[in-house]
């Protein structure tokens, strides 16, 4: 097989993706979690299906991510081919874009693949604004 290329490492990171919709938050200082446990993806190089759990856990701000129109988005990626480490940190640049939380947590676990399993985390905090 060739080796990976830039082209490979950059697959998907640009691809045009359904909007996330929100709504207005009415409550103030709490965290949501959800997790999407049938995750799934394309290998950019090899063209295999990728498996896995993304969880978001987020403070909202002024506004909620609304469920149907992430759950339209996830299935988005199933015939993306991407990397597992941009698939995260695309969700979260996703996910801030969209509904601008206080701090924000991806996490991906992904299915075991030759005996190795990964997790890929990553995470934002809105830089807090001087007194």
């Amino acid at each position: 097989m060739p080796e990976y290329t830039d082209e490979h490492a950059r697959r998907g990171i640009d691809a045009q993706l359904p909007e996330i919709e929100c709504w207005p938050n009415q409550f103030p200082d709490y965290e949501i979690s959800m997790a999407m446990p049938e995750f799934t993806s394309i290998c950019p190089k090899t063209g295999l299906p990728d498996f896995g759990t993304i969880t978001i856990k987020y403070r909202p701000d002024q506004l909620c991510l609304e469920l149907k129109s992430l759950k339209m988005y996830f299935q988005a990626y199933r015939n993306l081919g991407i990397f597992y480490e941009n698939v995260v940190n695309r969700i979260l640049r996703d996910v801030v874009a969209a509904c601008h939380p206080s701090r924000a947590t991806v996490i991906g676990e992904f299915s075991t693949r030759g005996g190795m399993r990964s997790v890929i985390e990553a995470s934002y905090e809105r830089p807090s604004t001087p007194s």
